[in-house]
């Protein structure tokens, strides 16, 4: 005799997921680009750091070339 088989009561799969972030999975990484964004933009309050002075050279360097 075989065994009796049962129907799936679960329902079918709807293909969207449900995904929740909290709020600061949004606002952290936003601030975090505005304050590197003013630094970019306002770089007359940087003050320059005592060291090699060829890190400066490399730093100006990178920066003409994505100003291009």
């Amino acid at each position: 005799m075989s065994a009796p088989t049962h129907p799936r009561t679960h329902p079918a799969a709807t293909g969207g997921v449900d995904i929740r972030l909290p709020w600061w999975a949004i606002a952290l990484p936003a601030v975090a680009f505005v304050a590197l964004l003013l630094l970019i933009l306002d770089p007359a309050d940087a003050q320059a750091a005592a060291g090699d002075p060829t890190i400066g050279h490399i730093l100006e360097r990178a920066k003409e070339l994505v100003l291009r």
